[in-house]
This record gives C-alpha cells, sequence and structure tokens, in this order.
C-alpha cells in the first residue's frame, strides 16, 4: 500500500506541477520578468530620493517625512521615467543569461544623474547644493543593485525549482570545451546542464562526456532531449557552423557562442547575476511579435507612400510598355516567398512574350555564377525593357506586393523557378523571411558579385536587421539605382 501512494506521488517529480506550467510559458515569463524589474527599480528609486531628502533635513535639524514624501512625488516621474528608458538601452531588462550586471547599473544611474542635472539647470531650477542629485545617486545605486542581486537569486531558486535547467551541447576542439564546461557548472543556480560534447576530433575535454563527432548532431540533439547548443571553439569551421545553426533553428532548439579563454577571464572581473560565462545567442532569422509588427507597418506605410509618389512614373512607363511591344503591361513571375511558399511577383514586363521558352536556348550565354541567369546583352529585351532594366524601374510593381503582404520593402530578392532549383540546402535559409524589392545585393555590388556572396549577405541582413538598417539599404538603393552599377 506504501509503495503504491509513493507511485501515485511519483517521486522523480521535483516541482510542483502549477508553478512550472506558469515558469514555462514564455511570454508569461519574459512580462513577469519585465514587470518586475520595472517595479523594482520604481521602488529603489522612490526610496533612494526619499531617503536623501530625509537626509538633508535630518542634518539641517528639520526632520518631517511629508515635504520629503511631495517632493519625492514631484521629482519620480521624469527620472523614473528616464532611468527605465537608460536601463533598457543598456540591456537590463533582458533575459538573466544575457543581463549585465554591477558596473552596468552603475554607469547608467550616472547618466540618469547627468541627465537629470542638466534638465533642471536649463529649466532653470536654482539649488542652494547638488546634494540632491549625488545623494539621491549614492542610495540609488545601493538600493538598486542591493535589491536586483536579491532578485537574481530568489527568481534562480524559483526557476531551477521549475525543473527550467536547460540542457546544453558543446560543441568544438581542444581544452576550451573543458573550460567553458567547467565555467558553466561553477555559477550558482546555473540555468544550464551540460550533457557532454561533440568534436571534429577525439580529444579529451577535462571530464566532460564525449557524445561523437559532429556526424552525431542529429542524433544527440533528437535522443538526448537538448535545449541548446553552445560553440565553445573560437577557430570552429564556418561551413560547419553555419550547417549546425540551420540544423538545429529547424529543430527549434538555441543557438550560443561562448567566447574565448581570454574574454571569459575578463568577464569574470564583473558580476554578472545567473551566468558565469557570457553567452552570445544566434538568434533564428525570423521576424516576430514587436519586430514584425514594426517591420510590416514600416512596410505598408513606405509602399503606400511610394505608390502615391511615383505614380506619374508608373503611368508613364505602363504607357511606354503598351505602346513600343505587344503583350501585357505587367509580367506575373512565379517566385518563393517566405516558407518557400510561391506566389506572383509583379514587374513591368521588359521582354517579348514567348521569353521563358527560349531561356533554354540562351543558357550557354549565362554570365553570372550559381543559381543566377543573367546575360549583359540579353536578346529577349524590348528596347524600352533595355532601359527599364538599367535602371531597375520594371520592379517598381512589386510595391503591390509588399501591400498584399507577399514581399517586404527590404530583404532577400526573390529568385525566380528556374534560379530556385538550383539552390543548395544552405542557400534555402534566405527563405526564412519576406523577401525584398531591395536588399544589400543592390547597395553591394549587385550583379557583380558571386552568388555565393549574394548568399552571405542575405545571412548577414537576417542577423544584424533593424529598422534603421532597411531605411538606411533604402537611401542606398537610390544611387545605387542612379550608378547602374552591376545592373543588367
Amino acid at each position: 500500500m506504501q509503495r503504491l501512494e509513493l507511485a501515485d506521488r511519483d517521486i522523480r517529480r521535483k516541482r510542483p506541477p502549477a508553478l512550472a506550467f506558469l515558469l514555462r510559458m514564455a511570454t508569461l515569463r519574459r512580462l513577469a520578468r519585465v514587470i518586475s524589474l520595472l517595479a523594482l527599480d520604481f521602488a529603489g528609486l522612490a526610496l533612494a530620493i526619499f531617503t536623501a531628502l530625509v537626509l538633508k533635513a535630518a542634518v539641517l535639524g528639520e526632520v518631517q517625512a511629508r515635504p520629503a514624501l511631495h517632493e519625492t512625488e514631484r521629482i519620480l516621474p521624469f527620472v523614473y521615467l528616464l532611468t527605465a528608458l537608460l536601463f533598457a538601452r543598456s540591456g537590463l531588462y533582458a533575459e538573466r543569461t544575457l543581463r549585465p550586471g554591477l558596473s552596468r547599473i552603475v554607469g547608467s544611474l550616472f547618466q540618469v544623474a547627468f541627465v537629470a542635472l542638466l534638465f533642471a539647470v536649463v529649466n532653470g531650477e536654482h539649488f542652494s547644493s547638488y546634494y540632491l542629485f549625488y545623494g539621491s545617486l549614492a542610495f540609488a545605486i545601493f538600493y538598486i543593485s542591493s535589491w536586483r542581486a536579491l532578485y537574481e537569486q530568489i527568481t534562480a531558486v524559483l526557476l531551477r525549482a521549475a525543473g527550467l535547467q536547460r540542457r546544453a551541447v558543446l560543441v568544438g576542439r581542444g581544452k576550451h570545451i573543458g573550460e567553458v564546461a567547467h565555467a558553466l557548472s561553477d555559477a550558482p543556480h546555473s540555468p544550464i546542464e551540460v550533457v557532454g560534447f561533440l568534436s571534429p576530433t577525439p580529444l579529451p575535454a577535462n571530464g566532460v562526456l564525449p557524445l561523437g563527432s559532429l556526424e552525431d548532431l542529429e542524433g544527440v540533439l533528437d535522443s538526448a532531449r537538448i535545449d541548446e547548443v553552445i560553440i565553445a571553439d573560437p577557430d570552429f569551421p564556418k561551413d560547419d557552423a553555419v550547417e549546425l545553426v540551420d540544423q538545429c533553428h529547424r529543430r527549434g532548439i538555441r543557438v550560443r557562442l561562448a567566447p574565448s579563454t581570454m574574454e571569459i577571464l575578463i568577464h569574470r572581473a564583473e558580476f554578472i547575476p545567473g551566468q558565469s560565462v557570457p553567452l552570445f545567442e544566434l538568434g533564428p532569422p525570423v521576424f516576430e511579435g514587436v519586430d514584425f509588427a514594426l517591420k510590416r507597418t514600416f512596410d505598408v506605410v513606405g509602399s503606400t507612400l511610394l505608390l502615391v509618389l511615383l505614380s506619374p512614373l508608373l503611368l508613364a512607363i505602363t504607357l511606354a510598355v503598351r505602346v513600343t511591344s505587344r503583350g501585357p503591361v505587367l509580367y506575373s513571375s512565379i517566385r518563393r516567398g517566405i516558407g518557400q511558399r510561391p506566389f506572383a511577383c509583379l514587374k513591368f514586363r521588359t521582354m517579348r512574350t514567348d521569353a521563358e521558352e527560349s531561356q533554354a536556348d540562351l543558357e550557354e550565354l549565362n554570365e553570372a555564377s550559381g543559381a543566377l541567369f543573367k546575360i549583359r546583352d540579353d536578346p529577349r529585351l524590348t528596347t524600352v525593357g533595355r532601359r527599364l532594366r538599367r535602371f531597375s524601374l520594371d520592379e517598381l510593381p512589386q510595391l503591390v506586393n509588399v501591400l498584399r503582404g507577399d514581399m517586404s520593402l527590404v530583404g532577400p530578392r526573390p529568385l525566380p523557378e528556374r534560379d530556385y532549383e538550383m539552390l543548395e540546402d544552405w542557400h534555402r535559409k534566405r527563405y526564412l523571411v519576406l523577401p525584398g524589392i531591395t536588399g544589400l545585393w543592390q547597395v553591394s555590388g549587385r550583379s557583380e558579385l558571386d552568388f555565393d556572396d549574394l548568399v552571405h549577405l542575405d545571412f548577414i541582413y537576417l542577423e544584424r536587421w533593424s529598422l534603421a538598417l532597411d531605411l538606411t539599404i533604402l537611401l542606398k538603393t537610390i544611387p545605387a539605382v542612379f550608378s547602374r552599377r552591376g545592373a543588367y
């Protein structure tokens, strides 16, 4: 009977199921993290200002809490907003493994005090002394850093109790694997459990369990319940890294980079809560959540404005194509979009209506490398079409594709079916996002670049995307088009 009760209770379960369920919800955890840290900073800042004011009143022999409280309420909204913005800019609301420590908190609070002082002076406020600023700064450093350190310890215990320790595999060669593994295990309440390592060569790794070679990666990921892969080798081959990242992302597994041994020693000099080894995440190149909303809003607003502004030019091109050659004004080319799904990519027609049927006869004249097909003096081009191609004006109808949601203003260029069929597997990572009217191809040499170089430019864009980068590419596209560099 006693044995049955133990079995029903399941003694292997190390956490309350309700707690585990809540903490496994990633969005809820992020929201709880940001709100709790904002509340913690608010309380620390309010108490710091209040303490500084009460201490000053005590020195002057006027200990009254109510005036200090009213002054704190007057000052706090502006100072707190400034603190929250600067803390966010410094990554102090990021996830625990990426959140910086004491030095960044101190630096950000110094910036808050400086900006607040500058604002007060410019606003014409007068002070008998500047004690309020450096007094509040000192107390804020004490309260916020202390409370955040306590927060890190408490949340680490809760996360560990909820079973959120992530199972990781190290990948690389040499003794660096052992150093990274031991540094991770030395961290109190470490969120990472090192399962073992994979290496191209069978080298010992200071007691870390060998799991095989890189060829065994798929089997290890499928059988060992791995949550993330850490590349712990500063000289890891680039080609192997691209393939490894692709395999992991297809399975929804996080990939991170461990720094070199010297970087580990440097970062150990700074307290980083919850993690003794700084790990830099290689996120999957997809735009989702807020990023997708920002990019999509930018696309819709930008394409609408461009269609309105360029409407006279679009009308002129329509008339020119209609008058100078037989056939439709627009050409619908089937291309692959996000998720490799086909869509109708719109262009002004620049070739004869039988252009597709005659392409096979022109393959030997192809001047481009890899999967691309380009001929500098393509005999299928019409007179107007040649000029449109020279300035990339034939691409303007794709603004409609952007409004439809098939494309983005900026992104990897969609390829014709003929080119798509010739892609290698590693090239297809570019189809994880919406294709674009323009991209790094267009501002970095266009058709003069080798095809593999063009794909690498796509990867760089995917990993470094921001609205600022999109705007920069759009602005650089204008001189690239007018210079006609590499366009044919």
